[in-house]
């Protein structure tokens, strides 16, 4: 199946990398949002993002607008009619997931793949709102969008072997190496990266080491360029701590158990660098 237009349903941090990764590939490209206020701020997200790629050569001002004219906003769902591929990406809530999916099903066209960006609820779930599970699958991409190279295609159970080649193919068309994960909590890399994140945060609450130094010792000793406090106040500690439970409610295991820390933290609204305190502290 040829993609040609592609639909995104949500303009927050990932929703607006998504819809700027796609319309940079070439495709027609309509994001939504639920009102004017949040359309406007996704879309200026994009629309600075691409002015930095022109100021840094990496683009030229004739490429920019051609993105930018690509790009439709909308406040209105059936304005998704005649996309060959839908991505959403809301708030990581069943209910409101199921939601989306129950609507693009009756406005999308009958042979439209419906995708979630969602980091570890069950997307067999999601499909079975719909009419067409066989069109259904998990479409992970991880943040910044524009800069990181992995996507995370995953299949549920019922998802066809046509849908996995159209989504590879559509992955692969925007830069990304494509990785293909089962519809498990998690999938492939959040299983492995939460559990890193959760010891780290273990480690310092048990007065071990201080923080930097558990940074330090992880950026030199292991060569990876940034700490996993650093990390998980880069990703936000609320998304961390979602994922965690997500985790645990399913597996059962201590490894997957956020930190008495980590539920203190969130508590207080110290998210990392969204709110300015985490672990460290941004201006």
């Amino acid at each position: 199946m040829a993609i040609k237009t592609v639909g995104v349903v949500g303009c927050g941090l990932m929703g607006s990398g998504v819809a700027q990764a796609s319309a940079q590939a070439g495709y027609n490209t309509v994001v939504s949002e639920i009102n004017q206020q949040l359309l406007d701020r996704g879309l200026g997200m994009i629309t600075s993002n691409l002015a930095k790629a022109v100021e840094k050569g990496r683009m030229t001002d004739d490429a920019r607008k051609s993105v930018l004219g690509r790009l439709k906003g909308t406040l209105v769902m059936e304005d998704f009619k005649d996309c060959d591929i839908v991505i959403e990406v809301v708030l990581e809530d069943m209910t409101e997931k199921k939601r989306v999916f129950s609507a693009l099903d009756r406005i999308c066209p009958p042979n439209a793949i419906l995708a979630s960006n969602t980091s570890c609820l069950s997307i067999i779930e999601m499909a079975m709102a719909t009419k067409r599970p066989d069109k259904v699958l998990g479409l992970h991409f991880f943040n910044p969008v524009q800069v990181m190279k992995l996507l995370e295609v995953v299949r549920t159970l019922t998802t066809s072997d046509e849908t996995i080649a159209t989504a590879r193919a559509f992955g692969e068309s925007l830069g990304k190496k494509v990785i293909l994960a089962k519809d498990t909590p998690g999938f492939i890399v959040n299983r492995l990266f939460i559990p890193y994140l959760l010891s780290a945060i273990r480690l310092y609450e048990s007065g071990a080491a201080s923080k930097e130094d558990i940074d330090e010792g992880m950026v030199l000793g292991c060569n990876h360029p940034m700490g996993p406090l650093a990390l998980a106040d880069f990703v936000g500690l609320d998304t961390v701590f979602f994922v965690a439970n997500a985790l645990f409610d399913e597996f059962k295991e201590g490894r997957y158990a956020p930190p008495p820390l980590l539920r203190k933290m969130v508590a207080a609204r110290y998210l990392g660098r969204k709110t300015g305190k985490g672990f460290y502290e941004y201006k």
